[in-house]
């Protein structure tokens, strides 16, 4: 039985993801040995997604919801990849995987971390240089003040070695900020 044959069989021919059924084909979850353990059946929609992580619509992704429990590896891992990269970190926390299965999702993930797009409180993409505002006095540690809700950090630079955080200069001192308090401006 071909690869594609036993996917459709698997998935009930719908997509693995998401549940439609337009547009189904195979996508290998890299590293894998193109295997139907190692492939996932998906449409489309996410599909195009997947391969292009700058289109990303994160409320089509709202199904990751109830995938992510898959019993199915490879939909496990890219749940867990996808749920990475939309920066779900408070559905990541709940998925459990075997060793093996977790060192498979996260290989995939460092060769794509460099892509790996940070997005203010609002979900708005954040770049090197733009303006935010903290939408939460945050104590310093450290520098002894409390950085006010409402103030402005202009010209934010992102560290390459501190995931979920972006660098800038509040009341003078260059601090790191986590996204999360943030809004773009």
């Amino acid at each position: 039985m071909s690869v594609e044959k036993e996917l459709e069989v698997r998935s009930g021919g719908v997509c693995e993801l998401c549940g439609s059924s337009e547009g189904l084909s195979v996508l290998e979850v890299s590293p894998s040995d193109a295997s139907a353990q190692q492939s996932i059946y998906v449409c489309s929609t996410c599909k195009e997604q997947i391969e292009n992580p700058d289109k990303m619509d994160e409320t089509h992704f709202n199904c990751l919801n109830d995938s992510m429990w898959s019993a199915v590896p490879a939909v496990a891992v890219m749940s867990y990849r996808l749920l990475k990269s939309l920066g779900r970190e408070d559905l990541v926390d709940m998925i459990y995987m075997e060793d093996d299965i977790k060192a498979w999702a996260d290989a995939g993930l460092k060769s794509e971390s460099k892509n790996a797009l940070l997005k203010d409180s609002n979900g708005v993409v954040l770049s090197a240089g733009d303006s935010v505002v903290i939408i939460k006095d945050l104590e310093v540690k450290g520098a002894g003040f409390t950085a006010k809700r409402g103030t402005m950090v202009k010209n934010i630079t992102i560290p390459q070695d501190v995931p979920d955080h972006v660098e800038g200069r509040v009341n003078g001192t260059k601090i790191y900020l986590k996204t999360e308090f943030l809004k773009k401006a």
